[in-house]
This record gives C-alpha cells, sequence and structure tokens, in this order.
C-alpha cells in the first residue's frame, strides 16, 4: 500500500511541476525579415515584395553616397 502512494504523490508533484511556467522563448521577426520570408514564398505578389525591397536598399545606397558627398563639401 506503502509504494502506489508513493508513485501517486511522486506523480502528483512531477505534474505539478511540469505545468508552471512556459520556458520557450519566441523569437519575433524584424519587419525586414518578415518581407523577406514573404518574398520568397509561393504568394501571389510575393515577387513584388522582393523588388519592392531591392529599390528600397538602392535608394538607401543613393542617399548614404549622397550624404557622404554633401558631408565632403567645405563648410
Amino acid at each position: 500500500m506503502n509504494r502506489p502512494l508513493s508513485i501517486a504523490i511522486l506523480a502528483m508533484l512531477v505534474a505539478a511541476c511540469s505545468c508552471g511556467q512556459n520556458h520557450t522563448q519566441t523569437r519575433t521577426l524584424t519587419e525586414r525579415q518578415r518581407d523577406s520570408v514573404i518574398s520568397r514564398s509561393i504568394l501571389p505578389g510575393a515577387s513584388v515584395v522582393g523588388r519592392a525591397m531591392s529599390q528600397s536598399d538602392a535608394e538607401t545606397r543613393r542617399a548614404t553616397r549622397t550624404d557622404a558627398m554633401v558631408d565632403s563639401l567645405p563648410h
């Protein structure tokens, strides 16, 4: 009689410990990462997202070059 009682108590302790906090970490994606995943998918219009990202990158590079030129002018 003592052994089944010990097993039952042990099972309850394990169950109580396992139903505590959820320790899984959720990783969230940045907007750029989500857009990149979408651009590689087979969803309708996904290629447009990829082209928009490429265009945005090109404009960022152009703006950086323009800023560098303006910064190099004598004040």
